[in-house]
């Protein structure tokens, strides 16, 4: 069987799009999530979410930015891209509540690319990420900087 190889910070372009597969979330993925790290009554208890601005137990935002860099490195695992880490989000925006039963899947578009410093064994790329449900409305919208790794013994300036 031939194996797929590498990709390195010099193989992606701006431009670039990657989407990636579908996660279902569960109820108690919520319930869970929300108590140990976002306790509020929306996240914690039908009936209090239903009197919610929300109207409905809904996930945490942070729990479905979890989700979304559970998509985003499933997805260049997937594709066999040396992602090192992420140096930061700089854009940040929840578009819409995240119920059990939505399925979430993500768009991952390139938009910039700087090379490593001399000697790095990464260069980063800045990313712009949606995240729709099923329906296709965007939940969560964000741009992030990913260290992607650069090919052993090639020149970084690509």
């Amino acid at each position: 069987m031939k194996s797929t190889p590498n990709r390195y910070w010099q193989d992606i372009q701006p431009g670039e799009t990657f989407d990636t597969e579908s996660l279902t979330i569960s109820k108690q993925d919520i319930l869970d999530f929300a108590a140990d790290f976002d306790p509020q009554p929306y996240h914690l208890d039908s009936e209090a979410a239903a009197d919610s601005i929300f109207g409905g137990l809904c996930a945490s935002g942070w729990h479905v930015t979890a989700l979304m860099m559970r998509l985003l490195t499933d997805e260049f695992a997937g594709r066999h891209i040396e992602l090192l880490g992420s140096s930061g989000v700089s854009r940040l925006r929840w578009r819409k509540p995240v119920f059990a039963g939505d399925g979430l899947s993500a768009r991952i578009t390139v938009t910039e690319k700087s090379p490593p410093a001399t000697d790095s064994p990464f260069g980063y790329i800045d990313c712009d990420v949606e995240v729709d449900n099923q329906a296709g409305d965007q939940v969560i919208v964000l741009t992030t900087s990913l260290m992607i790794g650069v090919s052993p013994g090639a020149a970084a300036n690509g």
